[in-house]
């Protein structure tokens, strides 16, 4: 069982497909729940403790939106974690409240740099091209098995 990361990182339905292949979906929801129903949550509303913001600059420097920040504090840890990628270019809606252009240019670089095995597709606009999509998805995940 591989640790995949998907981005965008809003995309349930790729992340439900890396599972039902067998391997671990590294989503940033998943990071957020843990956020959420930690008992040490000192502001409630926002969800973070005063360690959030320094997890971000690892990742980005202190003069970049904090936005930018906000999100590497939450998919930087995931890129870390990931043994494999699965990139979607263009995913146009599915890039959510995540899609600071900023942070998706950043994390596509990170993961690259990393050097894991790479799947990068573009976002299918068809029916034939979602089933050629979801094929190369699953020869790839079954590859790393």
């Amino acid at each position: 069982m591989a640790k995949v990361i998907v981005y965008p990182p809003t995309s349930m339905i790729l992340s439900d497909l890396v599972e039902r292949m067998g391997h671990k979906a590294l989503v940033v929801s998943e990071s957020v729940r843990k956020l959420a129903t930690a008992n040490d949550i000192q502001s409630p509303p926002l969800n973070v403790t005063p360690e959030e913001p320094k997890k971000g600059l690892r990742y980005a420097a202190v003069d970049v939106p904090s936005g930018v920040r906000g999100r590497m504090a939450l998919i930087g840890p995931l890129i870390e974690e990931a043994e494999a990628a699965i990139v979607v270019e263009d995913p146009g809606w599915l890039t959510g409240c995540a899609g600071c252009n900023r942070t998706n240019e950043l994390v596509r670089l990170l993961i690259r740099t990393k050097g894991v095995p790479l799947l990068d597709l573009a976002y299918p606009t068809d029916d034939a091209e979602a089933r050629v999509f979801v094929q190369k998805i699953k020869t790839f995940l079954e590859a790393l098995k």
